[in-house]
């Protein structure tokens, strides 16, 4: 068998995508690699089908028992044999794992990093002809990636105390120049082939959006996607208990995750969102790296992350299967300080020495501010985000909130004197100057203690904007930052200054344009979202291919997104196949599946044609 009929008859796809075929041919040969690619790119094929054509077994290191788990299930499905070695197995489950492995039951075997060490698994992997190590995730072996793991640091270790070193390849969906050095270095990767297929996403709607009320938007968002799952993120454990109970209190499916919650029912409840038992899960960032839900259809960010390394990985969750879905941040500039003070309070990463720890903090101090210029920015958001990365972008992409919504254009020349003046005579009084919101306070002419202390009632600009509201006024004051005319200065505390730009508009006629959302804009909606069901795609039909799906989930034992994909579904709707061989031939239809799998849906499509017939 080569690499096109394993291909094809385990993953259902007769070419490779981009990236694949190179990353798959250099593993073959004995080469290292080191490959960047997006969340649904087919990161695990490049070292899944190496490991069906190399003797012996190959081990997938991985970070997350949840990771694991989805992806052995989803191999069974294939007909490929695989297995995990982690905590959640019993010591009899565990024994038995070890002596099939020993009689080289497996291709693949799943393994924490922290079990590498394991007296039982090392002896193992030094009988074992392990040809290949895949380490997951591995921006995890950086500290200055955004999931820093130590146990990631021992890695090279363990391959030393092998008899002989297999190939290594390394896999990461996001990763910055300096982090894909650290993990050449630190993996101690041999003349690797490195290969960063690129970071766009063109299946993802972005959207970013301001709303008075964050419940009252998400309630709305989540009505307009009855049959949709996805992931609501929240900056902290309380958020994700207020939010998963206003959502269940509107009779939503919702479920949560954090750390606070005990063992088991983090585990059910990732259950019941993996086997779609709930549809909605509300959860802080300790959920979701490696999630192989395939079927997400949306992903809310009801807080801002940190950074933008954090939020296109926890967005990426989204749209795993190629199909459409919708990725959302809903913006309030209580987020930044929560995010601020969730840096200057980090608990990670204690074994750092003090140096170190600093250096680490004022770098995420620097990446939230690249965070927030992301939410406040007018431009195309994907052009930010691929940009970010270090990618050319057009500066229009058409699938976003910023290109494809109604923005509002209008000139605020005057607005700005009276902002730019304010900020300038604050300036004068207050050599340290003052932050946003009390700029705000004192151009809308508050009575508040903290104002009247200051004396800005004083100032002749006290009051000159008292009829604008305070979400506008903070608008005017980011679309000024971003056109360089004022500029925050410092990092725990930024206070606003005037840059030398500002002098143009004050004393030399310049005009200034505000672009920006509108004061109450409703969710838009792309104009990309009626190209969700390919040409010829029945509604009806999908419906019941997605209830057969169903079905045969639940009396497998495992997800829906393990039976086929969305995207496979779309396109046995669009199809139609009546006979195996043309079930074949739709992407994503491999040779084991359509044996498993292949009549029932052929019966379905059969019994829908015959309904179209009568």
């Amino acid at each position: 068998m080569d690499k096109y009929e394993a291909l094809k008859r385990y993953f259902g796809h007769t070419q490779f995508r981009p990236g694949q075929e190179a990353l798959v041919d250099a593993l073959l040969s004995g080469r290292d690699v080191l490959g960047v690619m997006p969340t649904g790119a087919g990161k695990s094929v490049c070292y899944q089908l190496p490991a069906l054509l190399l003797p012996g077994v190959s081990l997938v290191i991985s970070p997350l028992i949840s990771l694991m788990k989805d992806q052995v299930a989803a191999l069974g499905q294939a007909g490929i044999p695989a297995a995990l070695l982690n905590s959640t197995l019993s010591q009899e489950e565990y024994r038995d794992t070890l002596r099939r492995a020993r009689r080289g039951e497996y291709k693949l075997l799943y393994v924490a990093p922290e079990r590498l060490t394991a007296p039982a698994f090392l002896s193992l992997a030094q009988e074992a002809d392990i040809s290949l190590a895949a380490v997951d995730e591995a921006h995890c072996v950086s500290q200055w990636g955004q999931d820093f793991r130590p146990s990631y640091l021992g890695i090279p270790e363990f391959l030393e105390r092998l008899p002989r070193r297999p190939v290594v390849g390394a896999f990461t969906a996001t990763a910055t120049d300096q982090v894909k050095e650290d993990i050449r270095r630190l993996l101690l990767l041999e003349n690797p082939l490195s290969l960063t297929t690129g970071f766009d996403r063109p299946n993802l709607f972005f959207e970013t959006v301001r709303p008075w009320d964050k419940d009252g938007y998400l309630k709305r968002f989540l009505a307009r996607r009855p049959g949709q799952s996805g992931i609501v993120y929240c900056a902290t454990r309380k958020t994700v208990e207020a939010v998963c109970a206003a959502l269940t209190a509107e009779g939503i499916a919702a479920t949560r995750y954090h750390a606070g919650l005990p063992d088991g029912e983090r585990r059910q409840n990732q259950e019941d969102f993996v086997y779609d038992r709930a549809r909605v899960m509300v959860a802080t960032n300790a959920f979701g790296m490696g999630i192989d839900k395939s079927n997400v259809g949306f992903v809310v960010h009801y807080n801002m992350p940190k950074d933008v390394e954090s939020y296109y990985q926890e967005a990426g969750r989204a749209g795993r299967d190629g199909a459409y879905a919708h990725c959302a941040l809903l913006f309030g500039e209580g987020d930044v300080r929560t995010a601020r003070f969730l840096i200057n309070n980090a608990s990670e990463n204690e074994t750092l020495d003090p140096d170190d720890r600093e250096r680490l903090r004022l770098r995420d101090l620097r990446r939230l501010e690249r965070m927030v210029g992301y939410c406040k920015t007018s431009g195309c958001l994907r052009a930010y985000l691929l940009r970010y990365f270090g990618e050319d972008a057009p500066d229009r992409c058409g699938k976003c909130s910023s290109c494809a919504g109604d923005l509002e254009r209008r000139d605020i020349t005057v607005e700005a004197q009276k902002i730019l003046s304010a900020v300038i005579r604050v300036e004068r009084q207050y050599r340290s100057s003052l932050g946003a919101a009390m700029i705000i306070q004192l151009l809308r002419g508050s009575r508040e203690q903290r104002v009247l202390q200051l004396g800005l009632d004083k100032l002749p600009t006290y009051g000159i904007m008292k009829d604008v509201d305070r979400a506008r006024l903070r608008a005017y004051i980011d679309s000024l930052t971003e056109q360089g005319y004022l500029f925050a200065d410092g990092t725990d505390y930024p206070v606003l200054r005037a840059a030398p730009r500002a002098k143009g508009v004050l004393f030399h006629g310049e005009r200034v344009t505000f672009v920006g959302q509108k004061a109450q804009e409703p969710e838009r909606r792309p104009p990309s979202q009626a190209a969700a069901l390919p040409d010829g795609a029945d509604p009806e039909l999908l419906e019941r291919l997605r209830a057969l799906r169903t079905r045969l989930a639940a009396a497998g034992s495992v997800p829906a997104y393990v039976v086929f994909s969305n995207a496979v579904l779309l396109e046995l709707a669009a199809r139609r196949p009546a006979t195996l061989e043309e079930f074949l031939a739709v992407p994503g239809v491999g040779t084991v599946k359509a044996q498993r799998y292949g009549k029932a849906f052929l019966d379905a499509i059969a019994q829908w044609r015959d309904g179209q017939e009568e």
